[in-house]
């Protein structure tokens, strides 16, 4: 299984070692003039989550997000492939909407019709919506009718980030797969992946950063508890001035890193952690491994340790 580590910096693409997920909006924000050159495999979300607040969904439409796509895939490269612009079917999403998941499944496959219409070249991938396990098959079945047949193709499945690791989602990804579509698990953390990594064929995760920066906020209203002293930001003061082991966690590139080894070895998506498994800081093989008083792995190279299990909040 491929995991793609979600980031929220595009800057990453050009230093990091390990395949990434990165939103269309955050593309946007943070790359208006100078693109970065990756240097490893990537994802592209449409970020559909963020931007759908009402019955107008997207603010781009599917010309100028082929237009943003076809830039990225020819400036960034190494581009495996870009989610179409999905409509989930959560039910907070149906609220914001006000429509029914039967048009949100419309609207996903007519993305995937038009997308592939403007720039057949790229590589869109298309996205199965829905909530129950008849919705997702109805998707399949819109799909097949609009000349898709998923079977033995790359697919996501949608609106199970909140629910990947509950039964019902692992019953409905199984039986998906099943069926001989390739799945990706779009926002799987380490329950879903435990549960469902010998079905998925690759999955995302930007799980890492808001787990950080809660342990991030936590640890500095500790601190000024303990000082007797006020923030000057308030009770979520970001990269405020208090002592931490890193300014902005949530942001960094080695807080991810030490996150996707230690879920790599936890789930076991790989079977001897660090030994066969590159550096993820530098890419080195010569790493070395625990000793009988660590459990981490130290790459020779670098110097850097990584794979400690035991983090009940991952």
């Amino acid at each position: 299984m491929r995991f793609y580590l979600g980031t929220h910096e595009p800057t990453w693409l050009n230093r990091a070692h390990v395949p990434l997920f990165i939103s269309a909006v955050r593309l946007r924000a943070r790359c208006k003039r100078r693109l970065p050159k990756a240097r490893v495999p990537w994802a592209l979300d449409s970020g559909g989550f963020s931007v759908i607040r009402g019955p107008e969904g997207y603010p781009q439409s599917a010309e100028e997000y082929a237009d943003e796509v076809c830039r990225w895939d020819r400036e960034i490269g190494h581009l495996d492939w870009a989610a179409i612009c999905d409509w989930m079917c959560e039910p907070v999403k149906l609220d914001l909407t006000g429509f029914t998941v039967a048009e949100h499944q419309r609207r996903t496959v007519q993305s995937w019709l038009d997308l592939r219409r403007i720039a057949p070249e790229l590589p869109w991938m298309p996205v199965l919506q829905g909530f129950t396990r008849d919705e997702y098959l109805a998707c399949v079945t819109l799909y097949r009718d609009a000349g898709l047949d998923l079977r033995g193709r790359f697919a996501g499945i949608g609106s199970v980030c909140r629910r990947e690791d509950t039964s019902e989602a692992e019953l409905i990804i199984r039986e998906l797969a099943g069926m001989g579509i390739r799945l990706h698990g779009f926002g799987f953390k380490l329950g879903g992946l435990e549960r469902c990594r010998d079905v998925l064929f690759s999955a995302d995760s930007l799980a890492w950063s808001d787990a950080a920066r809660r342990r991030s906020n936590a640890e500095r209203r500790a601190a000024r508890v303990a000082a007797r002293q006020p923030s000057l930001f308030g009770d979520d003061d970001g990269e405020g001035g208090l002592a931490v082991a890193e300014r902005s966690p949530q942001n960094s590139p080695r807080v991810a890193l030490r996150w996707l080894s230690d879920v790599e070895a936890r789930a076991g998506m790989i079977e001897e952690p660090g030994m066969m498994h590159p550096c993820p800081f530098c890419g080195s093989t010569d790493v070395s491994p625990p000793m009988s008083s660590s459990l981490d792995f130290t790459c020779v190279d670098c110097g850097e340790s990584w794979g400690d299990v035991r983090d009940p909040q991952l």
